[in-house]
């Protein structure tokens, strides 16, 4: 396991987490959906004139980030007006995580009862509600801690959630602190395949349905979370799903290598999107085909549209609106920000403000401490 004096030290040298950013907000706040354990905020797209039946996905943003700021930069209410799907954005609070991270690494958030896994599920239960949507076609992705979220849905709900997508994420019930968390974040604790589909077991007490279907994308030069954690996850939903890690398609689509896994039935129920070249965030496509997003910190615009592409694969959108060919330029980076993680402090009160930053070096020095979550 890392000291903290090394985990301060690649922290500082990522730089600090950046500020939100304030963009035009095109979610309706929901609220009245349930008895909300994890005291989550939430909020909602629904495309006017949706008709009843349609799908709803759930979608978590990362660390530093909030709904609306995560909505602008994937482009997914845009995609939802054109496509016709309904939209909820659960979001983190400062009072639950001083970094916006949703607390993938704590078990009470990610269990089936009591914590921010279950607030999710209200909120979903109560958009299929309101709305008439379809129960059979709901779906969850998220980013970074939202994508290590993602996983604890499918596991905790896999009656409710049809498929889901990760981005930049990590396998289920694989790190239960924030020290272990910052390591499995490195790519550092191993866990046999046979422990990783036991995880899932646990978490999913007894179901003996069908499993959701599984896409994972990730950046080949991600040095936030390490691209090894893309293989744990397809390691421990191949196990789940007992499909066979040889039994794989490979295709390049554009730059990115797309993976296959199906099942007895011919069903792709694991899929694996590696970007080269790309560091820890969303891949958009801002300029090419459904023109969606905006490029910024976490939002890499490397001419392939996740959001499109994970729509497609859900059947949300046609193969005609999936365009996903790479832009000739070589693929942009945008400066990578540690994704923090930081214990949830208790009780859940209202955060204090901060005073104003120093600068120079004491800045870095603070700035890696808060990071970290050793530092208010």
């Amino acid at each position: 396991m890392r000291n903290i004096a090394d985990t301060i030290a690649r922290m500082a040298r990522a730089g600090a987490p950046t500020p939100r950013n304030t963009v035009p907000s095109r979610l309706t706040p929901l609220i009245e959906f349930g008895t909300n354990p994890g005291a989550l905020l939430g909020h909602s797209y629904v495309p006017k004139d949706l008709p009843s039946g349609a799908p709803l996905v759930v979608v978590l943003h990362g660390c530093t980030q909030t709904a609306a700021g995560y909505d602008h930069g994937s482009g997914w209410s845009k995609l939802a007006d054109s496509a016709g799907f309904a939209l909820v954005f659960p979001e983190q609070t400062r009072a639950n995580n001083p970094n916006l991270c949703f607390n993938w690494f704590a078990s009470e958030d990610t269990a089936q009862a009591g914590g921010e896994a279950e607030s999710i599920a209200q909120m979903t239960e109560t958009m299929i509600a309101r709305h008439g949507l379809d129960r059979s076609r709901i779906y969850v992705t998220g980013l970074s801690a939202g994508g290590a979220m993602t996983m604890a849905m499918l596991v905790t709900r896999p009656d409710l959630f049809a498929g889901g997508a990760v981005i930049g994420g990590l396998a289920y019930g694989t790190a239960t602190g924030v020290s272990q968390a910052l390591d499995r974040m490195r790519g550092h604790g191993d866990t046999s395949d046979t422990a990783l589909v036991d995880m899932v077991r646990s978490g999913a007490r007894g179901h003996d349905g069908r499993w959701p279907t599984l896409a994972i994308w990730h950046g080949g030069a991600d040095a936030t979370v390490s691209v090894a954690n893309a293989d744990t996850i397809a390691r421990q939903w191949r196990g789940i799903h007992g499909v066979d890690a040889k039994a794989v398609r490979t295709e390049r689509v554009g730059t990115a290598v797309h993976r296959i896994w199906s099942d007895t039935e011919g069903r792709d129920v694991v899929e694996d999107w590696t970007v080269p070249g790309m560091g820890h965030g969303t891949p958009i496509d801002p300029l090419r085909g459904e023109r969606l997003g905006a490029a910024g910190p976490f939002m890499l615009d490397v001419g392939i549209s996740s959001t499109t592409v994970i729509a497609k694969s859900w059947g949300l959108v046609s193969a005609a609106k999936a365009e996903t060919a790479a832009k000739p330029a070589p693929v942009e980076r945008v400066a990578k920000i540690a994704i923090p993680v930081s214990p949830k402090p208790a009780p859940k009160s209202a955060p204090k403000p901060r005073a104003e930053a120093p600068t120079g070096i004491q800045a870095t020095i603070e700035n890696a401490l808060r990071a970290a979550g050793l530092m208010r």
